[in-house]
């Protein structure tokens, strides 16, 4: 068991120590730190045993915890994960894990200098639905795969107020790729290898804040496939993920994370109907599990940091993501396409 300290304690930092606490053998919340403390927060942390500390250099400067979670925004990840890292604590950090790949190298750095172990928050990653596409496509049961595509949205940016961090184009460039679409990304890359070139058309359609809601992306992978990626941040939510393969096509449908929706559903809720449909015969459907994709997260972080099997996300992966990220966003500002490099 391993003792952390979680800095932001906003809706997503909550959801993660309700995902873990007083259920996990693996690791347990003991310390939290937020920009704000309302009595809200305070009843919050009072509930889940979670002693609250007055800042961030407090919280890693605590001796008796093993690791911290950055639950905070993206402009904040990789200076936090630096100084974690100096007072050797082990660090999972939400995603995107930095908007360029010179700052995600950085911080890789800093982890394996210090000999601590570093997870990410691509939760979806370890859903027992995305484990069977991924053993489908490497055994070769849908052929040669020849493109993907993912449609993330949620409606989430209709009642953003401009404070808010995640208004900030600054923070969420590209509108739902930071939130929502870098699990496209991480999907991709895991499935089918990393990106050679990325082509991105960004724009505001019905927003009052100045932000994106509708955003594009075509992929060109270095194996030779493609890719495509759409996400709306001011619709009805919902995820789909599918692979066409020679020997057929599988759909992955399900939710995002839509804010004021329950715990539960936020954890345990992503994954919905699945379709394998081959080249020949019937079309086979079923329903996923639900299965906490957060405590997975969190429990295979605390894992490694205990010594045993190593995060699911290579250190190569995540510096690519980061890569993959920093061209999208170069894409879009620019309008033409950007190499990934």
């Amino acid at each position: 068991m391993i003792n952390a300290g979680i800095v932001g304690l906003g809706w997503w930092g909550k959801t993660l120590v309700e995902s873990v606490q007083g259920k996990s053998a693996d690791i347990r919340f003991v310390a939290g730190a937020s920009r704000t403390v309302t009595p809200q927060l305070q009843e919050f942390a009072e509930a889940q045993d979670l002693a609250l500390r007055g800042s961030f250099e407090e919280l890693i400067n605590d001796r008796k915890l093993d690791a911290v979670v950055l639950a905070t925004p993206h402009s904040m990840h990789v200076p936090q994960v630096l100084a974690a890292a100096r007072r050797g604590k082990h660090v999972f950090c939400e995603k995107p894990f930095a908007l360029s790949k010179a700052e995600a190298a950085k911080a890789v750095r800093a982890v394996q200098k210090a000999g601590v172990a570093l997870g990410l928050g691509y939760n979806r990653r370890l859903h027992p639905a995305m484990v069977d596409l991924r053993n489908r496509i490497r055994s070769g049961k849908l052929g040669t795969i020849l493109h993907v595509e993912g449609t993330m949205a949620f409606p989430n940016a209709l009642y953003l107020e401009p404070h808010q961090w995640r208004a900030n184009p600054a923070e969420a460039p590209c509108g739902g790729l930071t939130p929502m679409g870098v699990h496209f990304v991480d999907a991709i890359i895991d499935l089918c290898g990393e990106v050679d070139e990325v082509y991105c058309r960004s724009m505001r359609r019905a927003l009052r804040i100045d932000a994106d809601d509708t955003t594009s992306v075509l992929f060109h992978l270095r194996s030779g496939m493609s890719a495509y990626l759409s996400t709306m941040t001011a619709t009805a939510g919902c995820f789909r993920l599918q692979v066409y393969g020679t020997e057929g096509w599988i759909r992955l449908d399900g939710v995002t994370h839509i804010a004021g929706a329950s715990s539960e559903e936020r954890r345990t809720r992503l994954f919905g109907a699945c379709t394998f449909q081959p080249v020949k015969g019937p079309a086979q459907t079923w329903q996923a599990e639900a299965v906490d994709t957060s405590r997975a997260a969190l429990e295979a972080f605390a894992r490694a940091a205990a010594g045993g099997p190593p995060y699911p996300i290579s250190a190569e992966e995540m510096v690519h993501g980061a890569a993959v990220t920093e061209a999208i966003i170069k894409s879009a500002a620019a309008g033409r396409a950007k190499k990934v490099v």
